[in-house]
């Protein structure tokens, strides 16, 4: 039987770009360039690399997002996924990291699945939180912050490193797993690939096809809530230090003064 590998990716704001809030205070999506948030490429990687092991093996990824987050799905798959699933529905708007799990976790299941990999974080939200979430939800076990990660004989193996130690981590199939930035870097796209993808297919999904009400995500279904948000402050002048024999002294004293040292 296949092994069916489910990889959830998320379409962000360039980080790059001049990010603002909208006036529901929820991300301004429309005023700067999206792309596959860079974290999520790693997942991508970790599971075609699982699938080349594997003698047979079906790499599907997921997104969550508005029409645009296409661009996201067409990445991963000219990466060397086989198949895309996307869920959109203007209801979403404003859906937090809980009604996103949700939503994910109906949609992984009516696509069948052994394994899901996340990235670690997301580069917008970086909240962290959802593949242990979303394990929750599915009733499976996650395997997460993961720098090496195997399959094989129905489980699933890995390496999490920490400050001082590291852990190696098991789990039986069907499981989550996150893998961090450390776990090897992604594959760019060849031409052959970029071609390829534009014959894949790619599953459009609604709230409806998953037995999803309205109320249960967007703003309404948030379990947060932004209150306020105003720009960053513009930067001020720098102190400058003119070293005539005594800017060493200077230094220490301005470092002192604003306690750094």
């Amino acid at each position: 039987m296949s092994l069916r590998i489910v990889v959830c990716v998320k379409y962000v704001p360039d980080a790059t770009g001049d990010r603002k809030f909208a006036d529901d205070l929820t991300v301004d999506r429309d005023d700067v360039d999206g792309l596959l948030s860079e974290l999520d490429e790693y997942a991508v990687e970790q599971a075609l690399q699982i699938a080349e092991e594997a003698d047979d093996a079906e790499v599907t990824v997921l997104t969550v997002g508005p029409e645009d987050a296409k661009d996201a799905l067409r990445k991963a798959l000219s990466m060397g996924a086989d198949k895309a699933v996307h869920v959109e529905d203007d209801d979403l708007h404003g859906t937090d990291v809980m009604g996103t799990s949700l939503v994910l976790a109906k949609a992984i299941e009516k696509t069948g699945y052994d394994v899901v990999i996340a990235g670690m974080a997301s580069t917008d939200g970086t909240m962290g939180v959802l593949p242990a979430i979303l394990a929750e939800r599915l009733g499976v076990p996650q395997v997460t912050l993961l720098s090496e990660v195997k399959i094989e004989d129905g489980k699933v193996t890995g390496r999490r490193d920490g400050d001082s130690a590291s852990e190696q981590l098991e789990a039986s199939l069907p499981a989550v797993v996150s893998v961090t930035d450390q776990s090897g870097e992604a594959r760019y796209p060849s031409f052959k690939g970029i071609m390829a993808a534009k014959k894949k297919p790619v599953e459009s999904l609604e709230l409806d096809d998953l037995d999803i009400d309205a109320d249960e995500v967007g703003l309404a279904g948030a379990w947060t809530a932004v209150d306020s948000a105003a720009e960053r402050p513009a930067r001020t002048a720098g102190t400058i230090v003119k070293d005539e024999g005594e800017g060493g002294k200077q230094l220490a004293g301005f470092l002192a003064e604003q306690k750094f040292i």
